[in-house]
């Protein structure tokens, strides 16, 4: 069947492309526009398609890391990043890393190549009212599209720079320290809380003083300024002794009920000092936020500082602090877990845009906005992928956490429903996760996609790129 209309990708990085090959894949015409060269971004120095600006890396092979099981599956649905990533290797230990130049040409080329892509080099100002269009702009969307999505989503759901705090494995928090409780025992007891000493306080406060920030692209710093409301924990930290106190460790109103009530005058257990909290972030209470510790430290920092706080000590953080350039949208409040926008069916949206982390979310959003762009070409049902799969946990997430805390996530086991019985060894956890989720998969691409491919080796890449 051949569609005569072409659906709209904008965007020429790791999700748009992957989109547009999916589109043609399936048999319709589609049009990628990419505003480079014709206007750069801060970040960009080519005029090629995907271009890594960050890292060559696309993180873990192994599958029972949750990139590498990303991976995995992207293989097994046939994605053109994957396989061309697999391609292009180059030894990196247990990451999957490419020669960065040689892949983002060789993916220009064939997208360049392929009868059913138009490659366009404009600068899109404005959404199409018209057409099925699938926008994976990124982090660095052109001033003039960002204020057209603005007046599509309402100015209160887009984010100009991404001041977010680290996120934490909830079973990693030592529960003999952190207690349940909301301030003053309003509502249910919702947050985990870290109690301090004045000793450890201080031990905290001068070590997050003294840490190493991460530095600032010119064109962040234009934008940090105007987040005086959003301040980075350490700089908080060197306004003063107690400026923390009196903020987002401030231990006013919580109380630690297995040590009684402080409200009681006979007892004689001593408040906290401060309090960390730290506040749901997931559905099942997998994963925990830590309140107000937007940073701008380097990760090696992050870790080493936070664990001084008791209760996470032993913490596993699957995401760090970030203050950066990002403009993305409140996913939750706007997208359906199809990937299509609620007010607007026939325009879909993946990538860093849409609130997932790295580049291999990136291509699993490209891929299934794509593959949804093309079905709804067709008049065939959308579809959602398996939610013990990494790619239907990813966006099971976005679309369903909660709008008002609503962070950039990157693939993570934090994610992924229970199994059936607790398993305490994390790796052999992971490991089962895995064989679940590769399990789940393979039952759906038969059920739904019986011609995609199952390997991207690079014969059989060779062979589903010139189908």
């Amino acid at each position: 069947m051949t569609i005569a209309e072409p659906i709209r990708v904008i965007g020429g990085g790791l999700a748009g492309t992957e989109a547009a090959w999916q589109i043609a894949q399936a048999g319709i015409p589609v049009i990628l526009t990419e505003m480079r060269p014709l206007r750069q971004s801060p970040a960009h120095h080519t005029e090629h398609l995907a271009e890594l600006v960050c890292s060559n890396s696309f993180g873990a092979q192994s599958s029972d890391r949750a990139s590498g099981l990303l991976h995995t599956e992207l293989r097994q649905l046939g994605s053109i990043i994957i396989g061309l990533a697999d391609h292009h290797a180059v030894p990196a230990g247990g990451a999957l890393a490419v020669d960065r130049a040689v892949f983002s040409r060789d993916l220009t080329e064939r997208l360049a190549s392929h009868p059913l892509i138009t490659l366009e080099r404009a600068e899109v100002r404005q959404l199409p009212t018209t057409g099925i269009t699938v926008l994976t702009t990124g982090p660095l969307t052109s001033p003039d599209l960002a204020d057209d999505l603005r007046q599509l989503t309402g100015m209160e759901y887009m984010s100009f720079f991404d001041a977010a705090s680290p996120i934490v494995v909830g079973e990693s928090i030592n529960d003999a320290i952190a207690f349940r409780a909301s301030r003053y025992d309003k509502g249910e007891a919702a947050y985990l809380n870290c109690p301090m000493t004045r000793d450890q306080y201080l031990h905290f406060w001068h070590a997050l003083c003294a840490a190493e920030q991460a530095e600032l692209k010119d064109f962040e710093r234009e934008t940090a300024k105007f987040f005086e409301a959003c301040l980075p924990i350490e700089e908080m930290a060197r306004r003063g002794e107690d400026t923390m106190r009196y903020g987002p460790l401030k231990p006013v109103g919580l109380f630690d009920a297995r040590l009684g009530d402080f409200r009681d005058p006979d007892n004689k257990a001593k408040k906290p000092y401060a309090v960390v909290q730290l506040r749901q972030e997931d559905k099942a209470g997998h994963l925990w936020n830590l309140v107000g510790f937007q940073t701008n430290l380097r990760w090696g920092e992050q870790k080493r500082v936070f664990r001084l706080i008791p209760g996470l000590e032993n913490a596993e953080f699957v995401r760090m602090g970030v203050m950066h350039r990002n403009t993305f949208i409140n996913a939750p409040e706007l997208l359906h877990p199809t990937l299509q926008f609620k007010s607007r069916s026939h325009l879909l949206a993946a990538g860093q845009l849409v609130g997932t982390e790295g580049y291999t979310a990136a291509a699993a959003g490209g891929w299934l906005a794509g593959t949804n762009a093309a079905r709804l070409a067709l008049g065939q049902p959308l579809v959602q992928l398996p939610v013990t799969t990494m790619m239907g946990a990813l966006f099971d997430f976005i679309s369903s956490a909660s709008p008002k805390h609503f962070q950039p996530m990157p693939p993570n086991f934090g994610i992924i429903p229970d199994l059936p019985h607790r398993i305490r060894n994390k790796q052999e956890r992971y490991g089962h996760y895995r064989d679940r989720a590769l399990a789940d998969l393979t039952t759906w691409v038969q059920a739904t996609q019986p011609a995609l491919p199952v390997s991207s080796s690079p014969v059989a890449l060779e062979l589903h790129l010139h189908r």
